[in-house]
């Protein structure tokens, strides 16, 4: 494939990494985010750290502080790549230029959600899921680093239905779009199904991230507690019945083998899946907090839990699956967000969260 134009909205972690990438490999790359990073962007360009220690510098960096100031230049792709509670003011804000767009938008966003949102304000024909399955962090405006080394893309055409059409105008693209990543040093591949990735991907997100935000603790320190940790495994049953309920398949991705691990998830003793998801959770994060409680603690105004959790209890509700123990993650993470000031009667008080799940799964 040709070098691609290629228009990036929203300058963080992993927008700057993979626009970075992108942009060293020969495309022409233009960086859309806010006014701080665009300037450290255009006065000392990209740090790229890989997880290894090796560092890739890239000097000129396009970027622009508004999608205004992206137009009228045209691209071959559009990324989407801010926050996920952030998707409806980009698509808000990229409206008016809805005649300039891009023939083909990728969502490189965490969470289930965003690729609907697209499709809704633009048409399924043009979209494109995507994943990143490792963690990528900003140390400061400009620098950005990769705490592990899978690092890899996953992509898929989009189709609404998760029991409908396998297929999208854009099909024929992937396999070079997959190969231009590669070919940047983002290892590439092509899912045939669009929600099986963006579900498999969801669950790894799921794991140890809002049981940690509400309780401001490590997810090696929350999988110790053995009522939290059965609440984990309740969360992940929720989800994975809500999966078989609609037709979508867990996949193994990388090192991840959710597909093969469904069964024991769902059906499993809690004695044997405790110390087993404290041993993974605990080895694949260490000490790390999740973004979730990141967000919180940053001071964010949103949260992703709507399109984690959230996700798990709106698909529930379409096909009739209780998610009891995803709905109140759902709900004390948005209170926690927008009543920073209750973040302290949450902060290690284990048993208040065990309670408050008994009580959500009460008459």
């Amino acid at each position: 494939m040709d070098p691609l134009r290629i228009l990036i909205v929203g300058a963080g972690a992993i927008g700057c990494f993979v626009g970075g990438k992108l942009a060293s490999a020969g495309h022409a790359v233009k960086l859309v985010g806010r006014t701080g990073t665009t300037a450290a962007l255009q006065t000392r360009g990209l740090e790229l750290h890989a997880a290894d220690g090796a560092v890739e510098r890239i000097p000129s960096v396009s970027a622009v502080s508004s999608l205004r100031e992206a137009f009228p230049d045209s691209y071959d792709l559009a990324i989407l790549a801010v926050k996920s509670y952030d998707t409806e003011t980009v698509l808000d804000e990229l409206a008016p230029a809805e005649a300039l767009l891009p023939p083909v938008i990728l969502s490189l966003q965490n969470g289930v959600g965003n690729e609907e949102q697209i499709a809704a304000r633009f048409g399924p024909q043009r979209v494109l899921a995507g994943t990143i399955t490792a963690p990528v962090e900003v140390k400061e405006p400009g620098v950005v680093q990769v705490t592990k080394p899978t690092f890899a893309v996953g992509l898929a055409d989009f189709h609404e239905d998760s029991e409908g059409p396998r297929s999208n105008p854009l099909s024929s693209l992937l396999p070079p779009l997959s190969s231009s990543f590669s070919a940047a040093g983002l290892p590439a591949k092509v899912y045939n199904d669009a929600h099986s990735m963006k579900w498999s991907k969801l669950l790894m997100n799921m794991i140890g991230n809002a049981t940690s935000a509400i309780l401001a603790e490590p997810p090696g320190v929350t999988f110790a507690h053995p009522r939290i940790a059965d609440l984990e495994i309740d969360a992940l049953r929720e989800a994975l019945r809500v999966m078989a309920a609609t037709g979508i398949n867990p996949l193994n991705v990388e090192k991840y083998p959710l597909r093969t691990l469904a069964p024991l998830l769902r059906y499993g003793p809690r004695p044997l899946l405790r110390p087993a998801l404290h041993r993974i959770v605990g080895g694949a994060r260490g000490g790390k907090m999740p973004s979730l409680f990141l967000d919180l603690e940053s001071g964010k105004r949103g949260s992703e839990v709507g399109w984690y959790n959230g996700a798990v209890v709106r698909k529930g509700l379409e096909v009739g699956i209780q998610t009891p123990v995803n709905r109140l993650l759902t709900k004390t993470v948005r209170q926690l967000a927008a009543e920073p000031q209750s973040r302290a009667g949450w902060r290690g008080n284990f048993e208040r969260l065990a309670a408050a799940t008994g009580e959500e799964n009460g008459p």
